[in-house]
């Protein structure tokens, strides 16, 4: 049988009439008759039989039937699943952001996203700023969230918006009830901040010098969390990124910011040799619209 045969047996199974079957397929009564019986005499037996007025199906029918539904069935999920896939609205999307970003803007974007999406799937990695350009590059994930400038010819640079590094100390710390905090005063303190290889540490060495201050960092980090928990514990004045600290709920802590300002570009990256699917395309737009309205 082919599959217009199948399409009108079972078009005629659940009406009953050849009629009605037409109007379900949006076709024409002879069209549907013709078919009908173009299928029956290549089958070789009838498929249907007239009782009381309705058209039944026979024996040979009904013992075609499960499998004739089955199909149906297949189709109707696989048009589900193109639909779906087509909207945005199911399959998977692959993310990487360096750590701070993930835990602020990405997380809450990822929030938005999957809000309206039950059956996406996000797969979101935490990483160092110079791995995250490695897996976009790489083709391993299909958006990449870090600090800019990022200077790779080969990628799609987006900027999503700016953050700042902010002085964290505990609430009954002297520096927690300034408006902001001079480099200056800085120097009068046991500093926690970024290690040298760290991405960030170039802004916060650059503001230091330029204010001629002359650090006394006690410890040196490789993530934001860690010099925030430093902070907590007294061990000193923490100056990183502030994305983090306005994501979690850290109470007993106070972000003062700086001046000058520290500013830090953030973009996204992706790789155009990757076709982006209607799921990613969607993401991004929740992204953006995270960043605009700084959720």
């Amino acid at each position: 049988m082919q599959f217009r045969h199948l399409e009108v047996f079972y078009a005629i199974y659940r009406t009953g009439s050849v009629t009605e079957a037409a109007q379900l397929l949006n076709v024409t009564q002879p069209a549907v008759s013709t078919v009908l019986k173009h299928a029956e005499t290549r089958l070789k037996f009838k498929l249907f039989e007239r009782v009381a007025g309705r058209l039944k199906p026979t024996p040979e029918a009904l013992a075609i039937l499960p499998d004739v539904r089955i199909l149906f069935e297949r189709l109707d999920s696989i048009e589900r699943l193109t639909r779906d896939l087509a909207g945005g609205t199911l399959g998977a999307v692959s993310l990487a952001a360096a750590f701070p970003i993930a835990y602020g803007l990405v997380s809450r974007a990822v929030a938005g996203f999957v809000a309206t999406r039950p059956d996406m799937q996000v797969l979101l990695h935490s990483l160092t700023p110079s791995q995250v350009l490695d897996r976009v590059v790489s083709q391993e994930v299909e958006l990449g969230m870090l600090y800019g400038p990022v200077h790779n010819q080969a990628l799609d640079v987006e900027p999503l918006g700016h953050v700042e590094i902010v002085c964290v100390v505990p609430r009954d710390h002297p520096l927690a009830g300034l408006g902001c905090v001079e480099m200056a005063q800085l120097a009068e303190h046991r500093l926690i901040t970024y290690l040298p290889q760290s991405a960030l540490w170039p802004w916060v060495d650059r503001a230091l010098s330029e204010a001629g201050v002359a650090p006394k960092i006690q410890v040196h980090v490789s993530m934001s969390s860690a010099g925030i928990q430093l902070a907590r514990l007294g061990v000193g004045v923490a100056l990183v990124e502030s994305t983090l600290v306005r994501a979690m709920p850290f109470g007993d802590l106070v972000a003062v910011p700086l001046h000058p300002v520290i500013d830090i570009e953030t973009v996204m990256v992706s790789n155009p040799s990757v076709p982006k699917s209607e799921a990613m395309l969607a993401f991004m737009a929740q992204l953006r619209l995270t960043a605009q309205r700084g959720e």
